[in-house]
C-alpha cells in the first residue's frame, strides 16, 4: 500500500489517480498510523513553503515522515513536498523545512524567462537512478517561483535548464526520492516513473 498524505495542500486526486492508472493499491491519508503500515510514502504539495510546514507540524505528520524515511520506506516528494525536505524555505517569513536533505529553497530570478515556470521542459541526467534508463532523457512538467539551491551535488540526478538557470529537477538520496516537476501530469515519461516507484514500494514489502 502507498499512502499519499493529506496535509491540505496537495494535488492528491492526480497523483492518486496516476497511482491508480499504473495498478498501484493506494489511499490518501493524514493518518500517522497508516504512514507507519505503509509501504511507499509519497508527499504531493501545491502552495507556499511556510504553510505547508505550518499544516504537516499542526496534523502532526512531521515525526511519521520522519520515521518513515528512517525505515528506508520508499519515499516519493512531489514538486511543494519535494521542497519541504530540505533544510530551509525563504518563501514568506522564512521557514525551517524538514531537514531530510541538504539544501534551501530560493526564489527563481531571471528576467529572461517567464516566472513561474509552468510547462514542460526536459531533464538533463547527472547520474544513475532506477526509476528510469540514465540514457533516456524524459520531458517533464513544472510548476513553481521556487527552486532549490545549496543542495549536495551527490543527491542530485537531473536537471533541467530555464533561462539562465539550471532547475534541479529529481533528487536521490537512498530511499528519498525528490521531484520540482510532476510526474502525475508528465504523461507517459511521469508513468512510467510512479511506476518504477511502485516496483520499488512492492520490493520494500517483499523484503519487509
Amino acid at each position: 500500500m502507498i499512502v499519499i498524505i493529506d496535509y491540505g495542500m496537495g494535488n492528491l486526486h492526480s497523483v492518486y489517480n496516476a497511482l491508480t492508472t499504473i495498478g498501484a493499491t493506494c489511499k490518501i491519508s493524514s493518518n500517522p498510523e497508516d504512514i507507519k503500515a505503509a509501504d511507499g510514502v509519497i508527499l504531493p504539495g501545491v502552495g507556499a513553503f511556510e504553510d505547508s510546514m505550518k499544516n504537516l507540524s499542526e496534523r502532526n505528520l512531521i515525526t511519521p515522515i520522519k520515521e518513515a524515511v528512517a525505515m528506508k520506506k520508499p519515499f516519493l516528494g512531489i514538486c511543494l513536498g519535494m521542497q519541504v525536505l530540505f533544510e530551509n524555505g525563504e518563501e514568506g517569513n522564512g521557514s525551517k523545512g524538514l531537514g531530510i536533505l541538504k539544501g534551501n529553497v530560493v526564489k527563481m530570478v531571471d528576467p529572461s524567462v517567464k516566472i513561474p515556470q509552468i510547462g514542460w521542459n526536459r531533464l538533463e541526467i547527472q547520474r544513475e537512478t532506477n526509476l528510469w534508463n540514465k540514457d533516456y532523457l524524459p520531458f517533464v512538467y513544472y510548476v513553481h517561483s521556487y527552486y532549490v539551491s545549496d543542495y549536495d551535488v551527490e543527491d542530485l540526478v537531473a536537471y533541467s535548464d530555464y533561462g539562465s538557470m539550471k532547475v534541479p529537477g529529481y533528487f536521490q538520496k537512498e530511499n528519498v526520492y525528490a521531484m520540482q516537476y510532476h510526474p502525475e501530469k508528465s504523461g507517459e515519461d511521469g508513468l512510467a516513473m510512479l511506476k518504477n516507484f511502485k516496483e520499488i514500494c512492492d520490493d520494500y514489502t517483499t523484503s519487509d
